[in-house]
């Protein structure tokens, strides 16, 4: 991908630099907190998990705040405060200690999440906003890699130093991407609603049914990080070697191909058809799998791949089609909390994730395999209709005043 100029360029400069910290973070946090910070396994699950619901919860209201404070301005100062709680972490001895530092963490990162999309939102035009998103999220994935591979050599020392580097390292990272952003134009405050509530996201019935059906279908990234390893490495025949070539191939046909499947879902509408085509899709996986559970060696073999491409595609399909209905349903002064409330679908849906695919899928086995993928395709293909109805039913425009 050629480097993008303007505007794009600073946040894809930030998105690479903030994301090879999450790369960093993302090896190595579980271990640090159990083995260094002194956490148990039990311990560090219910942490993480409290800290998840807090972000969720916080999500909307605090994309509130970026519309009406001015979005780059909470999006660097998120990401300021992210730095800082980063850097605490190196303070942890104890799970009510983590959990200090954790839930303002949460609530940071809560706030940069909104302001993001509001800042796409305010200095992207309309039509190219789901372009930049599907660019950053191939960066995403570039920087997210090239992390975890740094994380490695500090993984392999396994030293309280280096674990600590690891943490400071990611802390920098988040400074990095807000000196970055600073330099975009800022974004102006919105003004308010002179009467009525001010969450309106989370009053506007078709947005939270279009939250629901996206969090429903995030529960593939659970299902392919999750229980396809297990389901590999427990049901089929197939060789272990072969999970890493899964996550391999499906990293970098994200980081080749989100711009070119975003094609089409700069709309509503056409977002909503990419949707039904990604349950579709995610249908075909599911049994592609559940097939692979009663074949053997080179079928097998052939199977898993066969439904890791199908995977990918429909993965492609659904992420572009959630930014461009999100974008397209949002009104013009209230993108930050819109895109807060977009996020609490694909948080609720990772969150609930692991569970839910492991017990269909693992357990129960190819008729999990099944259900899952019917409940994919009926989500995907409810979308049309739900958006139709949020078109249909746009917030009427209210008086607005200045702050």
């Amino acid at each position: 991908m050629a480097l993008p100029t303007g505007p794009l360029r600073l946040l894809v400069v930030a998105q690479l630099v903030n994301t090879l910290g999450s790369g960093l973070s993302m090896a190595s946090s579980a271990l640090y907190l159990t083995r260094i910070a002194g956490l148990s396994v039990a311990q560090t699950g219910l942490a993480l998990s409290v800290a998840a619901l807090v972000c969720m919860v916080a999500s909307a209201p605090m994309g509130y705040v970026a519309d009406r404070a001015g979005a780059r301005g909470v999006l660097v100062a998120g990401l300021v405060a992210q730095a800082l709680g980063t850097a605490a972490l190196t303070l942890v001895g104890s799970v009510w200690t983590y959990l200090l530092v954790a839930v303002p963490l949460a609530i940071a990162d809560a706030a940069q999440r909104g302001a993001k999309g509001a800042v796409i939102a305010g200095v992207v035009p309309a039509d190219r906003r789901v372009h930049t998103r599907a660019y950053l999220r191939s960066v995403t994935n570039v920087g997210i890699a090239a992390g975890a591979a740094l994380a490695g050599v500090g993984l392999a020392v396994d030293t309280r130093p280096a674990y600590f580097a690891l943490i400071l390292g990611d802390a920098v990272t988040y400074l990095g991407a807000a000196v970055l952003l600073s330099r975009l134009d800022p974004v102006p405050p919105s003004p308010r609603r002179a009467d009525g509530p001010r969450l309106i996201a989370l009053r506007d019935k078709p947005f939270l049914a279009f939250v629901a059906l996206d969090g429903l279908l995030s529960t593939h990234f659970g299902m392919f990080e999750v229980a396809l390893p297990l389901w590999i490495a427990h049901r089929t025949d197939a060789p272990r070697w072969l999970i890493a070539v899964l996550f391999l191939t499906n990293t970098t046909a994200v980081v080749l191909l989100q711009v070119r499947a975003a094609r089409g879902t700069d709309e509503p509408t056409g977002a909503a058809r990419a949707a039904r085509r990604a349950g579709l899709a995610l249908l075909v996986a599911c049994g592609l799998y559940a097939l692979s559970g009663q074949a053997h060696h080179t079928v097998t073999i052939t199977l898993l791949v066969a439904g890791a491409l199908t995977h990918v595609v429909a993965e492609l399909w659904h992420a572009a089609s959630g930014w461009g209905i999100s974008f397209g349903l949002a009104p013009a002064h209230a993108h930050g909390q819109y895109q807060g409330a977009y996020a609490i679908g694909m948080q609720l849906g990772q969150m609930l994730a692991p569970f839910v695919v492991t017990t269909l899928a693992v357990s129960w086995g190819w008729p999990g395999w099944l259900l899952l993928g019917a409940v994919f395709a009926l989500a995907g293909s409810a979308m049309p209709s739900v958006v139709a109805w949020a078109l249909r039913n746009r917030p009427a425009s209210a008086e607005l005043v200045d702050a």
